[in-house]
This record gives structure tokens, sequence and C-alpha cells, in this order.
């Protein structure tokens, strides 16, 4: 008889499979109070109480307080440092740490924490060294150009936080022993290590054998049951992208 694969026993909801989330602070988002279309023409003083590590997180929280009272953490960039004051507002600076709509930024600035809309408290570029720049201001909206090098409209009324996010080359420095990479990935709620399906025995995986003739096909319809749904889910094309094209290239130039 088989074996649970590894999705069945995910979906069951262990704490195997769960991330720890009573250990984390807080959600990293622009305070609900100062709406962001209301702040156009003012600009709110705050400081940077505290600086704190949150898990499963590349890059630091700070604990801003702000003049009329209200408190948030979010993401910070390179250069912010404890009891610093940043602003918030279409009226706050164009210096490292504010927080300004997209509307009133300049065109070619670094900015991060971006929201994706009006009072959503940032969505995007919130991974430690990223950042996104912007392209231009139109009728439509702000063009920006995000870390993948795509370009996106984002609604003037957006906020953004100028600068990078802090923790730049963090991925670069090597985990050197397989605990250190466990407790990260269990701070993140994945399991490590992660078996190969090929290497198991076919009582546990769809995929398992190691008899080059028991290859299965890696790809799998949505409706698939959870003790068959692995490999490349609903897969419009499996192998190399660009193959043909470079084929194509190759056989022009020949």
């Amino acid at each position: 008889m088989g074996k649970r694969i590894r999705v069945q026993r995910r979906g069951r909801g262990a704490p195997t499979f769960r991330a720890s989330t009573h250990k984390r602070i807080a959600p990293a988002r622009y305070p609900f109070t100062i709406k962001a279309k209301e702040c156009l023409e003012t600009a709110t003083n705050g400081v940077v109480e505290s600086l704190v590590h949150d898990p499963g997180r590349g890059t630091p929280l700070a604990l801003v307080r702000f003049e009329n009272g209200e408190k948030c953490y979010t993401v910070i960039p390179e250069g912010i440092h404890t009891g610093q004051q940043i602003q918030i507002g279409g009226k706050a600076t164009i210096e490292i740490g504010n927080i300004l709509p997209m509307g009133k930024i300049p065109e070619g600035t670094m900015i991060c924490n971006i929201e994706l809309r009006p009072g959503d408290g940032g969505k995007i570029t919130k991974s430690s060294g990223t950042y996104a720049t912007v392209v231009t201001h139109t009728p439509q909206g702000t063009i920006i150009k995000l870390p993948s090098g795509k370009a996106k409209y984002i609604d003037d009324h957006c906020r953004a936080t100028i600068g990078i996010v802090s923790g730049a080359g963090r991925p670069e420095k090597p985990f050197l022993k397989a605990g250190s990479k466990f407790h990260l990935m269990k701070a993140k709620g994945h399991k490590y290590p992660r078996t190969r399906g090929r290497a198991m025995i076919p009582a546990v995986h769809p995929f398992g054998s190691s008899k080059r003739s028991a290859r299965i096909c890696t790809t799998t319809s949505h409706g698939a049951p959870p003790g068959q749904k692995v490999g490349l889910i609903a897969a419009r094309g499996t192998g190399r992208k660009g193959k043909s094209r470079r084929a194509a290239a190759i056989a022009e130039g020949l």
C-alpha cells in the first residue's frame, strides 16, 4: 500500500509544514489613519524608535511613531538609524526613508515598498537589496521599472519609500551548515531538506523508481487529485524556453 506524499501531508496542516508565525513582529505596512489620497498636500513627521528583526524576513523592520500618535512597522532602506526623523506625505522632502505618493517622486529616483493600490500598505519591492526606479509620469499614472526589468503603471496616489531596501548581499553569504538552512526554511514554513521524487520508491511518489523505463510524464492537470498532482501543473510546454528560436537562428547562421 502506498504512502501519503509530501503535498498530501502538507495539506493536512500539521506543525511540521506550518510557519512559526506567532514569533513574527508585525505586518510591514504604512499607517491606516494617514490616508494615501488625503496626504497629498501635507507632510507628517515621524521618528524611528527602534530597529527589530522579524523571523522569516530578510530585512529588519523599523518601528516608526508619527506626531499624530500613529505608529507602524515598515521595511527600512539603507542608511536609516534609530532616532532618525522621517516624513510621510506629498510635501515631504526627497530624502532616504521618507514616504511620498508616486506622483510627487521625481523621475530617476530609487524607491521601495510600493503600493499597488492606494492605501494597501505596500506590496512590492520589499525584499532585501531590491528597489524600483521611477521612469516617467503620464496621465495614466507613473511608470516604474521593477527589479525584474519589467515596466509597470502605478497610480499616482500609491505611496513608496525613497531608497533601497537594507540587507543587500544577504543571499551571497553561504550557509556552510545544513542546520542554518533548515532553520531559515522553517521560519518561512518550507520543508527542508526536500528529497527529489525520482529518488523515492514507486510506493511513495508518482515519479518514484530508479528504472529508466518507469519514468512517467511530469505534466498533470489542474483537476488531478492531491496524490497525483505533482510536477508541472497544467504546463503549456516543457523543456527549455526559446529552444526552437535558438535552433532556427543557428540554422540560419549555417
